[in-house]
């Protein structure tokens, strides 16, 4: 009996050792489950949009960060039909659209409201470090008291800023050349007017991107125009930053 015993809890001690060791060898595979990998890096800009006009508000403001390759236009061919939108109307939600579709997009923001005449508004947007070699930031607004003017930086590099670093565009007009220039208020959809802004059979007459000849006004011999001498501009007509934040 007492061999017998004896040898009982012998292997009952051998048992409790092989649990123990499996458990220990348990313990150490689960402490060696890798962690999962860190979230890629990112880098944020903020883009500012002043209005430098006397009585031309901005239409909010679409922003694009891209690759090379993709641009808002390209003076001397037709403007988009999500451009086009913007353009008459003001209304960039087409555009942007239309931009996030493109596989040489990253993203893309818009703005919140109209900028009036010396006023100014900032967006902020972040993308891949990774994609910095090849980041472009592009930015287009409509002045609102005319049939399609806009103002744009087009596909302008800054992968190569530093955190802090900051680029300064002073912007011109053109014309997105898918209305006929009227100046008629039924036409324009800013204060000065309140007509229409976007009608896709309108007038596209030009059809192509070109500078801007500027507002005539009634003032200046315009008999059937509906715009003063105040909503006439000059070059430039707005000033745009880009600011890296981190």
């Amino acid at each position: 009996m007492l061999n017998y015993s004896i040898r009982s809890l012998r292997f009952l001690a051998i048992g409790s050792m092989s649990l123990l060791a499996a458990a220990c060898s348990s313990d150490n595979d689960a402490a060696t489950v890798p962690e999962p990998p860190p979230p890629p890096a990112m880098a944020s800009f903020e883009v500012t949009i002043t209005n430098l006009t006397n009585g031309q508000p901005l239409s909010p403001v679409a922003v694009v960060a891209h690759q090379s390759g993709y641009a808002v236009f390209s003076v001397g061919t037709a403007a988009t039909a999500g451009l086009e939108e913007l353009a008459e109307g003001g209304d960039n939600t087409a555009f942007i659209a239309e931009a996030d579709a493109d596989a040489l997009v990253m993203t893309s923001a818009s703005g919140a409201a109209p900028i009036g005449p010396a006023g100014s508004e900032t967006i902020s947007f972040e993308v891949f470090e990774s994609d910095l070699p090849d980041l472009n930031v592009s930015a287009v607004s409509m002045l609102v008291n005319t049939n399609d003017a806009i103002t744009a930086i087009n596909a302008a590099p800054v992968g190569d800023m530093l955190v802090g670093d900051s680029m300064s565009w002073r912007t011109t007009a053109y014309d997105a050349g898918t209305e006929a220039n009227t100046e008629s208020a039924a036409d324009i959809p800013g204060p000065a007017g309140g007509g229409e802004g976007f009608n896709a059979t309108r007038d596209d007459i030009a059809d192509r991107v070109a500078m801007h000849g500027g507002v005539v006004s009634q003032d200046d011999g315009y008999a059937t125009s509906d715009l003063t001498g105040q909503h006439r501009f000059d070059n430039p007509v707005a000033e745009i930053r880009v600011v890296r934040i981190n």
